[in-house]
């Protein structure tokens, strides 16, 4: 019996006529220079950062160069696969704004003419080129049982020699085609295995783009190509897929380097251009014993994507982020170019870490409060109603009720040349700015501290000679005068220098003031511009929140 016999036998109604995949998937016509690259995660969970990171830099590269990004799905493993995994992974891209060019939209609708772009819809291409390798002998079916192949790792760890199916532990390797054919017919369970010409004594090299030159043993395992349910194993799915798809950069992470000789042995068994890869360090976390460990998806919550959202931190800030964890010299790139668009920036893959990125939590929200702070107050407003509409429904019908006055609150020292950095993300806001609003001024669960003050007729005192002579609010000169004249009368230092040089002539200075004054309207000693805070509240809500003090 020939291979194509066999080959028929084993696939009576598959074309062996791969021809028809080249025409059907031409080379692109893009410009020289273009990347095409890929996200193709398993719908087996979340996007968790690391894979976040992984689809961010193989987005942005393509549009740097004018080529194409895509997404596909890789779900030939249906045991790992959960409900609406597709769909999650499709949200959390599009949460981020990481825009396909081309790939899934949802399990049944796609963009692009590459596709399908969901694996288990691409059944027919992986048998008609499977089917292609059998009658070349690069293939051929095995009939060992899960049995059988446990029994042999048994044997090879006895022996104290690799584990594998290769060379003389690979059974079903030299059955004739007669017997192979026999076995089909009677109806024996068979998978399609690669016929490895490899030799595990000779190198392959893979230039990595982001490791440079890497010698590994040449692979001689015959890994399983088709499973029993038809189905490939992602060494032969993506090898096919990456091709037809003219996929120019694989970016992935750096578990998947050994197995690299696979996949080269694959793309010169097929004949097919092997795309560049650039394997991505793991992003790692110091742990509470100063150890560095792997970001985990169990450990960590930061590790989610989801918990970006919920903290409502701008997903521009986490791109920002990402880039600095990406290339070594985006950072001082971004110091000097905060105005032009990210896509400016000339990404390096020498410049990417071959040790994995630290994640660090804090940086990451250091960044979102300079992102921040350069918004509009509308733009920080639009983007705090609608993160509160989700996750603060209380606030959100609070603020949408005050929209012009919350617009002025958030402006409190943003249009200027060094705007304040007070909010780290949206969800934040909240406990920045609650005590301007009387809906949530509750003076009975307040504990008021007036810092250096303690006498409580004292206290009084103060509110209440400033509220009957010298509150004024018209002019910030004014309002700053007024208030030295009340230290004045008082016996505090209007003049700081003069307080410094003899304290013992006064009760206090004017900070002590405006502290006692501050913490009576907002009960913190360090709040946003007070002249700002006073203006916005107005002369009759000042007054109601001093009667509030309790100093009895």
């Amino acid at each position: 019996m020939t291979n194509k016999e066999l080959a028929d036998l084993i696939y009576p109604n598959i074309s062996s006529d791969v021809s028809i995949y080249e025409k059907k998937y031409p080379e692109r016509n893009l410009p020289e220079g273009a990347v095409v690259s890929r996200f193709a995660p398993s719908p087996t969970g979340y996007v968790h950062m690391g894979s976040l990171l992984t689809a961010f830099i193989s987005s942005f590269v393509p549009k740097t160069t004018n080529g194409v990004f895509f997404l596909r799905i890789e779900d030939t493993d249906g045991k790992r696969s959960i409900d609406d995994g597709v769909a999650g992974i499709i949200k959390d891209l599009t949460d981020f704004n990481i825009n396909i060019d081309e790939g899934a939209l949802d399990e049944h609708k796609s963009i692009g003419a590459y596709g399908p772009y969901i694996q288990s819809q691409r059944k027919e291409i992986y048998q008609s080129y499977a089917k292609k390798l059998i009658e070349d002998g690069f293939a051929y079916p095995c009939f060992c049982t899960e049995e059988e192949i446990d029994l042999i790792r048994e044997k090879q760890e006895h022996k104290k020699t690799r584990i594998g199916y290769y060379g003389a532990w690979a059974k079903c390797r030299d059955l004739s085609n007669e017997e192979r054919a026999e076995r089909i017919k009677r109806g024996d369970k068979f998978i399609i295995r690669l016929k490895s010409p490899g030799v595990f004594e000779k190198k392959v090299i893979l230039n990595d783009l982001v490791r440079g030159k890497i010698e590994m043993p040449e692979n001689d395992i015959d890994i399983v190509l088709i499973k029993s349910d038809g189905l490939p194993l992602y060494h032969f799915a993506h090898v096919i897929d990456d091709y037809l798809m003219r996929t120019t950069h694989v970016l992935r992470g750096e578990e998947w380097i050994s197995s690299y000789p696979i996949h080269n042995q694959l793309f010169n068994i097929l004949r097919f251009k092997e795309p560049r890869y650039g394997h991505l360090g793991l992003l790692m976390k110091i742990d509470e014993l100063g150890s560095r460990r792997k970001l985990s998806k169990r450990k960590d919550p930061e590790a989610r994507v989801s918990y970006y959202h919920e903290k409502g931190i701008p997903i521009e800030a986490v791109k920002i982020y990402l880039l600095t964890l990406a290339n070594s010299n985006f950072e001082s790139w971004y110091e000097s170019n905060q105005d032009k668009p990210l896509t400016d920036f000339k990404f390096d893959f020498k410049k990417v870490s071959e040790s994995g990125s630290l994640f660090d939590l804090e940086k990451l929200l250091n960044i979102s409060k300079n992102y921040i702070s350069k918004l509009s107050a509308k733009d920080v407003y639009k983007n705090l109603k609608q993160y509160t509409k989700k996750y603060d429904k209380e606030f959100h019908d609070l603020i949408e009720k005050n929209e012009n006055y919350t617009i002025d609150i958030l402006n409190i020292e943003r249009e200027q040349k060094k705007p304040r950095k007070d909010y780290s993300s949206y969800g934040d806001i909240k406990n920045h700015i609650w005590y301007m609003y009387d809906d949530l001024f509750n003076p009975s669960l307040i504990d008021y501290d007036f810092q250096n003050i303690k006498n409580k007729k004292e206290i009084t005192l103060i509110l209440n000679t400033y509220i009957e002579k010298y509150y004024s609010i018209d002019d910030k000169e004014i309002w700053f005068d007024n208030i030295k004249k009340l230290c004045d009368e008082l016996g505090y230092a209007s003049n700081m220098k003069e307080y410094k040089d003899n304290p013992e002539n006064y009760k206090g200075n004017i900070t002590d003031i405006t502290t006692v004054i501050r913490v009576a309207l907002t009960t913190k000693s360090m709040t946003p511009d007070l002249y700002e805070i006073m203006k916005l509240l107005g002369k009759r809500r000042v007054t109601e929140r001093f009667k509030l003090v309790n100093v009895e």
